[in-house]
């Protein structure tokens, strides 16, 4: 068994505990295959990461049969023609960012009874390699979705734009979260995730700081 990833997992979840903060890891666990990621399952961890629908298809179904408790996370962009997949496999949707989108995961909710938790992601600068929408259009799709479509939106998710600080650019998250009345907000990297803790991140997506760099 690989102790080393539990042992880092371990020290991020101490550093969360001595912030006195309610914050969830999400192994973001893309790349790496289930071998890998087995010991931190086995050690109890239950909130993993994936950007690719087929990738988390191949790796997390049987996985998830065996593991009944495992909460699984698109962190990644999601294309309206994956959706009808991505409802299968995963419990949270990180990156809703238009309307268009919302419907597809209404229509593919209804048909399988199934409701996911989702956040909108938010691309604060409009930088255009960036997913996300612009926070002007954040009230009328919360509202779309939330009154039109039943959608399960939780709270706002975003990757810091190369022009801001990431902590001034998690404290404009906080401010946009609490505008609307969330709960749930998902900021925070390997590399920025005690930032995002300091300022009310409820789920941090920590990759490298957990398995290593990736290939």
């Amino acid at each position: 068994m690989d102790h080393t990833l539990v042992n880092n997992l371990k020290k991020i979840k101490n550093e969360v505990i001595l912030k006195k903060k309610d914050c969830e890891v999400i192994a973001v666990s893309k790349t790496f295959d289930i071998e890998k990621i087995k010991p931190l399952i086995d050690h109890g961890h239950r909130h993993f990461g994936e950007n690719k629908v087929q990738e988390a298809i191949d790796k997390w179904t049987d996985i998830k049969i065996e593991v009944n408790d495992i909460k699984l996370h698109m962190i990644g962009k999601l294309q309206s023609n994956k959706v009808k997949h991505a409802v299968k496999i995963f419990d949270y949707i990180h990156s809703l960012d238009s309307i268009k989108l919302a419907k597809k995961i209404h229509e593919e909710q209804i048909k399988i009874q199934k409701k996911l938790k989702i956040f909108i992601q938010v691309n604060l600068e409009n930088e255009e390699q960036k997913n996300g929408i612009n926070p002007l259009g954040l009230d009328e799709l919360y509202n779309f979705s939330t009154k039109n479509l039943d959608l399960d939106i939780i709270g706002l998710m975003c990757i810091p734009p190369i022009s801001l600080k990431p902590k001034d650019a998690f404290n404009t998250m906080r401010d946009l979260n609490n505008k609307i009345g969330f709960k749930d907000l998902s900021i925070g990297m390997s590399s920025d995730y005690l930032e995002a803790i300091d300022l009310d991140a409820t789920f941090i997506r920590i990759g490298s700081k957990i398995f290593g760099e990736r290939d």
